[in-house]
């Protein structure tokens, strides 16, 4: 297929695009590497540089590629500048997002799969999380996720249009090739191995008085090859709608401390801080849906694993994609 990829100069959009290439499809990414980096992007993918705000862009890159599907990452992920910046995230993750779906209904390409997040549900009202959970976001990102979301579920209504939308809870880990690289870095895991690498004094740990075992937050963590695999088995088959994607299991902060520690053979330092706001106690995935209708199968749902794979593409890139 040939499938363009909106984002893929991103953490999951890049290795996505990596295992999309080595699926023999034909892609091309549509990125303005103002948070993305131009290292991140497969040499064998071709490259269009372009923001999802300029329409005329987007849609010219549209008529000109012609791909069978989109793949769309490009969006705004961090929920504390959504809070202090409210509208530069409805502009880039709806405005942005409606004229993509605009310049594919022009061009009459009929199917999206569309990097959306576990933040649309908010304060669970219950743990696993499944897909007919009520959705009721606490931060900008959230809603702004959601709003897009329903903007594909009337294109898939009124025109056919099939819409899926892969609800991720925390991605992580790395291929050889490509890695989490975020400025700010907000992200537990690189955080901890920038602390491994010298690059920082110590991790912060936000509340050890929540109703968990150890008291820290619980969060489902998905190596992002099983991540990018979720998109290429959504790719193929007819389907639409929602589906999260979590491995259904649950580690604490201080569990993702300690098995660093085990890894890196670095102290890594943790010093405990106040809760943040709306950080729920838990968020684990009910992903039975996925497993069923996809054929999806995470390989890489250990722990340790994951932060294996995290640690060997830092220490491989100890600056990121920086020099």
């Amino acid at each position: 297929m040939k499938v363009l990829v909106a984002g893929g100069a991103g953490y999951i959009g890049s290795v996505t695009t990596e295992m999309l290439l080595d699926d023999d499809h034909e892609v091309v990414v549509f990125d303005n590497l103002e948070r993305g980096h131009r290292k991140a992007i497969d040499k064998r993918a071709a490259f269009r540089k372009g923001d999802l705000r300029d329409k005329d862009r987007v849609f010219k890159v549209m008529a000109d590629f012609k791909p069978d599907a989109v793949m769309h990452f490009a969006a705004y992920a961090l929920v504390p500048e959504s809070m202090e910046k409210p509208e530069i995230y409805f502009r880039n993750n709806v405005v942005g997002g409606v004229n993509l779906v605009e310049a594919m209904f022009k061009a009459d390409v009929g199917k999206i799969v569309f990097s959306s997040t576990c933040a649309t549900y908010g304060q669970p009202e219950k743990v696993p999380i499944t897909e007919d959970v009520a959705q009721k976001p606490t931060n900008p990102y959230g809603e702004s996720k959601l709003a897009f979301e329903k903007v594909l579920n009337w294109y898939h209504e009124l025109h056919g249009m099939q819409t899926v939308f892969l609800r991720y809870f925390n991605a992580c880990g790395a291929t050889e090739k490509f890695g989490e690289d975020h400025d700010p870095e907000t992200h537990i895991i690189p955080i901890i191995m920038q602390v491994a690498l010298g690059q920082r004094k110590g991790v912060k740990i936000f509340g050890d008085d929540y109703k968990t075992p150890d008291g820290t937050c619980l969060r489902d963590y998905i190596h992002i090859v099983d991540l990018a695999q979720a998109h290429i088995l959504a790719l193929k088959g007819n389907y639409s709608g929602p589906f999260n994607l979590g491995t259904g299991t649950g580690y604490s902060v201080k569990e993702v401390v300690e098995t660093a520690r085990e890894i890196t053979g670095h102290p890594i330092p943790a010093k405990m801080a106040p809760r943040r706001p709306g950080d729920p106690p838990c968020l684990v995935a009910g992903a039975d849906k996925a497993r069923k209708i996809l054929k999806w199968k995470p390989r890489y749902g250990d722990l340790k694993t994951i932060i294996q794979s995290a640690w060997n593409w830092h220490r491989e890139h100890p600056r990121g994609y920086g020099k």
